[in-house]
C-alpha cells in the first residue's frame, strides 16, 4: 500500500542521511541537497586560524595573528611576541575606550572559533548548516579586515607610508575559502 512504513512511496520521500565522508544529503521539505564540509574544506576553514590577520613587511617583520603580535625587531636575529590576552589585561583602558579596530579584534577570533567548530561538526557528525560556516567565514573576514585597517591607520597608510604597508592576508585568506568553499551556499541566503 501507499504510505505504509517500508512501501516504496514511503521510502522516496524520506529525507536521505549523511555520512561522515560528507556526502549530499536531501533536505526534508525544500528540496534542496544539503552538504557537509569535508575534510580537505575543513582543513582550509582550521588552516586560517594560523593566518595573520596583517603583514607589516619592512626592515622589522611584524605579523600580525588572531592570537597576538610577533616581531622581527630587537637585536640581532631576536623575535618577540605579544599574545593578544596579555594585552587585553594588561591595558588600562576600559574596553570600550579602545579603538573599534582593536574592539574588534575579538570578534575575529570568535568568528573563527565558530566556523571552525561548525565545521567541525560537519566532518565529524554530518551536521552542519553550510551557509551558518560561510556567513561566519565572511564575518570573521570582515572583522579581520577592520583590525588589519585600523593597524593600517596607526602605521600612516596613505600619508607617509605606501598602501602595501599593512597586507591584510587574513581577510583576504578568509573571504577566499569563504567564497571558494562556501560560495554556493551563501547565495542560497541572498536567493531566498
Amino acid at each position: 500500500m501507499v504510505g505504509e512504513p517500508g512501501s516504496e512511496a514511503t521510502k522516496e520521500r524520506r529525507p536521505e542521511s549523511s555520512d561522515r565522508a560528507g556526502r549530499s544529503r536531501r533536505s526534508g521539505g525544500s528540496g534542496r541537497v544539503a552538504r557537509v564540509t569535508r575534510r580537505g574544506e575543513w582543513l582550509l576553514v582550521v588552516a586560517l586560524l594560523a593566518v595573520p590577520m596583517a603583514v607589516l613587511p619592512g626592515d622589522d617583520l611584524t605579523v600580525v595573528s588572531l592570537w597576538g603580535f610577533l616581531s622581527t625587531s630587537g637585536s640581532g636575529a631576536a623575535a618577540g611576541g605579544y599574545p593578544v590576552w596579555a594585552y587585553f589585561l594588561e591595558q588600562p583602558r576600559p574596553f570600550g575606550a579602545l579603538p573599534a579596530s582593536i574592539r574588534a579584534w575579538p570578534l575575529a577570533i570568535g568568528f573563527h572559533l565558530l566556523a571552525a567548530a561548525s565545521a567541525t561538526a560537519g566532518v565529524a557528525f554530518g551536521r552542519e548548516d553550510r551557509r551558518v560556516t560561510g556567513g561566519l567565514l565572511a564575518l570573521a573576514a570582515a572583522a579581520s579586515l577592520w583590525v588589519s585597517v585600523g593597524v593600517a591607520t596607526r602605521f600612516g597608510v596613505g600619508s607617509t607610508s605606501g598602501w602595501l604597508a599593512v597586507i591584510p592576508v587574513g581577510a583576504l585568506a578568509t573571504l577566499a575559502v569563504a567564497v571558494g568553499v562556501y560560495g554556493s551556499d551563501l547565495r542560497e541566503i541572498v536567493e531566498a
